[in-house]
């Protein structure tokens, strides 16, 4: 059984090309159902009927895993049978039909208009990290980028005079994004700067001694300008929800948005509909003469 992960992992790192921050999540989801074969005495991944995958569910519910996690370990298993069956090692998928339990839809934590504000408009340190750090924020929040997609962006996917980046995405999907005024400004304040650090490659983002830089040195520097300008946590994901959650407070074009943020489905843009509506129900609440409650009245 290992002998085929080990194949289908080397298929999803050199054939599908995906990110290691994701070929590292199917890795540890089919681990566990490795663990959970060897347990029940099954040898081959062709032994794996969906009562056993409905039984490890259950286990893993027990155990406290979230609905999410559960339905994205369903996903991996799915994924590795499609290989299996395209290989000719197994003719079925154990994980066909299974759902996994249902659970409260966990609302993605962004920064309202005004915060995103202050966090970009406050002071710039003159030097190579300060006008690297601020390109990269303007970036995340102008464009709505992954983590992965801005750590692996190079120097010629970017056309500044007509405000373009091109990035790959999930899949090694390729998209092209526009570039604000703002995050366009700061660029150019940035790229002079890298110059001189004589990057051996074409990244965009790299360090003083021209490396590019890594996501968790991206994370770092994102988590400290939310510390200093803000005084709470931050992360690029973030940055990423915020600027699909206010161009849909803006726009109301749902399928504009998914093409903005890459989503294959259309139904995993649409969590940013339960996001503009809170806002609403908020500003409704707060101003229709009938929705006011009365101070101290019961809810």
């Amino acid at each position: 059984m290992q002998t085929d992960l080990d194949a289908y992992f080397e298929h999803l790192r050199s054939e599908r090309q995906i990110s290691p921050h994701t070929l590292d999540g199917y890795r540890r989801d089919l681990i566990k159902v490795s663990n959970f074969c060897q347990k029940h005495g099954l040898a081959h991944w062709a032994d794996l009927k969906g009562s056993h995958v409905r039984q490890l569910i259950a286990e893993q519910h027990r155990q406290g895993q979230s609905s999410r996690s559960l339905a994205r370990l369903l996903s991996s298993l799915r994924g590795l049978y499609r290989y299996l069956n395209k290989e000719g090692r197994c003719a079925h998928d154990p994980a066909a039909g299974i759902s996994a339990p249902k659970g409260e839809q966990r609302l993605p934590r962004l920064l309202d208009t005004d915060r995103a504000m202050q966090l970009l408009d406050g002071g710039v340190e003159d030097d190579f990290i300060g006008h690297r750090d601020q390109a990269m924020l303007e970036l995340f929040y102008s464009s709505g980028l992954r983590l992965a997609e801005l750590v692996g962006l190079n120097l010629d996917q970017l056309d500044l005079p007509a405000g373009l980046v091109q990035v790959q995405g999930k899949g090694n999907n390729a998209r092209v994004l526009p570039v604000g005024r703002k995050a366009r400004e700061a660029l150019e304040a940035w790229l002079p700067l890298r110059a001189l650090s004589n990057p051996p490659d074409g990244a965009m983002f790299v360090s003083q001694q021209g490396r590019r830089l890594g996501a968790r040195a991206v994370q770092l520097r994102v988590r400290q300008a939310g510390v200093r300008e803000l005084g709470q946590h931050l992360h690029p994901h973030m940055l990423r929800h915020s600027f699909a959650s206010h161009m849909l407070e803006s726009s109301q074009d749902l399928r504009s948005v998914q093409e903005l943020l890459g989503h294959a489905d259309i139904g995993t843009t649409q969590i940013y509909t339960h996001l503009d509506f809170q806002h609403l129900a908020k500003v409704y609440d707060q101003a229709h003469p009938r929705a006011k409650r009365k101070q101290g009245s019961e809810p």
